[in-house]
């Protein structure tokens, strides 16, 4: 499941990059006293009751600026606030309700999502001041009085975010219905892709890398099933990412990932694997989603005597950890081929939630024993006990021995490959859980 987004927004200078680092566990954002310090979002895990969510730290919102910086950092909180299931509104308790506070509340309302109004800069114990009952006029609900920089009211806090993550609408998609995050760099072919596949021009399709700004989804139904087409913005390396929105882009583009079921990685056939594309990839390989290669601009390479199955080889030299994953060489131009990836979409989706019974698990693991002995160390022989199947989305599987110290990763991947050879796996990351069987006799 998918993390939930938090959001804090709010104008310059009233303490959001204090609170971010105080629920950030470390100091991330720079903090000082001039408005405008935070241009950018910033991102970090939080985790409170038992529950880990992502926050971000926007620029300040200065609803009727003129300044471009202000400008910037305004959109920039308005790209946050569009992500974020959550948004925490901070405001400063001595300042009392300015008109910014207010113009921004009025946009807070219209977004119709979970706000949590926070008075900050309430440095004492006790009672909040007079002044915090000012902001009920926000219409925001009850403001919760907090002081960033003395660590007061944050459990208070973080339990009311808690608490709005019940008002976030779930996802009610059918069944059916299969995600697909259409990702890989800038001018790649993601949007031509998906044009062709509508038989519209529904997403802006142009030569002009970043074009794409949002992750956009597209609901798609033909004689193959239910798809969510997702087109993400492509994702540049990090030292290129400077562009405001572009890193809003990147965050967008990883979002859709993770709540994808698979992900077509789209390759520029001209250009062949290049390092950001191996960095693309390796985000949908760790976050266990289904995974297809797609060789796009197919039709504008020279074709000789087998150069389809030596382009194959180079792909998986280079994108090795994604061996499992079939690949595929379209024209989104043309239409060459882009019918077969429906059938595709749907065999890697469901091998990526394929279940299979502990004792047909164990069969094929003793079987691999036998084929391959554990390996052993200073007379210590590595026992294999059994193996069950936890979880699917990627199939995540627990494999009990005697000693973790001698399960080597060459014996946990010829296991992998073994269960591959026997049920398939095709397009979807293994993931492997190694667990010491306590009180075991050796």
């Amino acid at each position: 499941m998918a993390k939930k987004v938090v959001a804090i927004v709010g104008r310059p200078n009233v303490g959001k990059s204090t609170l971010f680092n105080v629920l950030a566990g470390e100091k991330i954002a720079i903090i000082k006293d001039i408005p405008g310090v935070t241009r950018d979002r910033i991102y970090a895990d939080c985790n409170w009751r038992g529950t880990t969510f992502q926050i971000i730290d926007t620029g300040g919102i200065e609803p009727e600026s003129d300044d471009i910086i202000l400008k910037q950092m305004r959109r920039q909180a308005e790209l946050a606030m569009d992500i974020a299931d959550v948004i925490v509104f901070i405001t400063d308790v001595k300042a009392g309700v300015t008109v910014s506070d207010e113009e921004v509340a009025q946009m807070l309302r219209k977004t119709k999502k979970p706000v949590v109004l926070v008075c900050n800069k309430c440095d004492r114990v006790g009672a909040p001041p007079d002044e915090m009952y000012e902001f009920y006029n926000l219409g925001l609900g009850d403001p919760i009085p907090i002081s960033a920089s003395k660590k007061l009211g944050i459990g208070e806090l973080l339990d009311e975010i808690y608490d709005k993550f019940g008002d976030v609408d779930e996802e009610t998609e059918d069944e059916d219905t299969i995600r697909v995050a259409v990702i890989g760099k800038p001018n790649a072919g993601k949007s031509s892709l998906i044009n062709k596949i509508l038989g519209e021009e529904r997403v802006i399709v142009s030569d002009i890398a970043g074009t794409t700004r949002d992750a956009i989804d597209t609901y798609f139904e033909n004689k193959f099933g239910k798809y969510i087409f997702v087109d993400t913005a492509g994702i540049r390396r990090k030292n290129k990412v400077y562009d405001k929105l572009e890193k809003y882009s990147v965050l967008k583009a990883k979002s859709a990932i993770e709540k994808s079921n698979v992900c077509l990685i789209i390759i520029d056939a001209t250009e062949g694997v290049t390092e950001q594309d191996e960095k693309i990839a390796g985000i949908a390989h760790e976050a266990g989603k289904g995974v297809i290669i797609v060789i796009n601009k197919w039709d504008l390479i020279d074709k000789e005597t087998n150069t389809m199955e030596k382009y194959k080889r180079k792909v998986y030299d280079k994108l090795s950890y994604l061996d499992y994953a079939p690949i595929i060489f379209i024209s989104a131009l043309t239409g060459q081929r882009v019918d077969k990836l429906f059938e595709m979409i749907n065999e890697v989706n469901k091998q990526n939630s394929q279940r299979i019974s502990t004792g047909m698990l164990n069969d094929v693991l003793a079987d691999a024993i036998t084929i391959t002995q554990p390996p052993s160390d200073k007379g210590k022989r590595l026992k294999v006990y059994y193996m069950t199947q936890v979880s699917t989305r990627p199939p995540t599987f627990v494999i009990f021995v005697n000693s973790k110290e001698l399960m080597h990763f060459s014996y946990v991947r010829y296991i992998e490959n073994h269960l591959r050879k026997q049920f398939g796996f095709k397009g979807t990351p293994i993931h492997m859980i190694i667990r010491e069987r306590k009180n075991a006799k050796d």
